[in-house]
């Protein structure tokens, strides 16, 4: 006689699990294993990664200081070391903004040389540099500015510089101009030996000028022997011209001219008058 005897299901999984425990050793799987194994390794080498983490917080630290020191001195044209015909160049136009003759004096060599392209002579010496920025200074006033647009250095303490004038930070037209300066030694300071400067002009000929440059070249083309003349001694044409004019046109347009001048200037002194005059009520009246 057959007995049919029904295990639950959940006796037999509790038996088998428990035979299951005493049959096999207490012993975890490979797949656990190299697990404790892998967090056992990552917990031995986690204080050498946070020292090396350290480290290279540390060396960005100091890199971002140096780079910030760097830019400090960039930006406040601080001087390590023997200075530059950049830097000479930008503390000279410091100390004409500050208009302190003194400091611009010790920039000026001797023997320097000035050529401004707005004046028919040069300015030679240091006398008569100093007198050229004396006037400078005074034209300026006190709320024009030197602003350096650009500036680049070359080889043999030579320097460039774009610039252009500021009256309380806004730009005054027809004051862009380029400077160009060669500097010497002179014990441990550079100073300026010679310099050119070119400002732009109000008068703005645009096609006119290319037109009368075609017609120059035109000439010179034509005329090749009287053109390397012409161009080897101008002065000699232009000292002819003078006597030409001394002779025969000065006699009758000097006059004229010297008539002219002195209506302008009894204008400009009237309206320098008026324009005093109506300083003086408007403080009367606005006070």
């Amino acid at each position: 006689m057959a007995v049919a005897v029904n295990f639950s299901a959940q006796a037999l999984r509790q038996r088998t699990c428990h035979r299951a425990r005493a049959c096999l050793p207490f012993d975890p799987l490979p797949f656990q294993r190299s697990c404790q194994l892998e967090y056992q390794k990552r917990m031995k080498e986690q204080p050498h990664r946070i020292a090396i983490k350290r480290q290279e917080k540390n060396k960005i630290t100091i890199n971002r200081g140096v780079s910030c020191i760097m830019s400090s001195n960039n930006d406040n044209d601080l001087i390590f070391g023997p200075p530059s015909a950049s830097d000479t160049i930008k503390h000279f136009y410091v100390c004409i903004n500050e208009k302190d003759l003194k400091k611009v004096g010790d920039y000026i060599s001797e023997h320097c040389y000035i050529e401004d392209c707005s004046f028919f002579n040069p300015f030679n010496g240091k006398k008569e540099v100093m007198h050229f920025f004396n006037l400078l200074t005074r034209g300026m006033g006190q709320n024009v500015k030197f602003v350096i647009e650009h500036i680049c250095e070359g080889d043999g303490f030579t320097a460039g510089v774009n610039w252009h004038l500021e009256w309380k930070q806004r730009q005054v037209p027809f004051t862009r101009g380029c400077s160009f300066y060669e500097c010497s030694e002179e014990g441990e300071k550079i100073v300026i030996k010679k310099a050119k400067i070119v400002i732009e002009s109000p008068v703005k000929p645009g096609g006119m000028a290319l037109v009368l440059l075609k017609n120059v070249t035109t000439i010179f083309d034509e005329f090749p022997r009287a053109a390397e003349w012409f161009l080897k001694s101008p002065h000699i044409i232009l000292q002819s011209v003078l006597k030409i004019y001394a002779i025969f046109f000065a006699p009758f347009v000097n006059p004229l001219v010297a008539s002219y001048i002195r209506v302008w200037e009894f204008m400009a002194r009237l309206l320098a008058c008026a324009i005093k005059i109506l300083l003086y009520i408007s403080r009367i009246l606005f006070r």
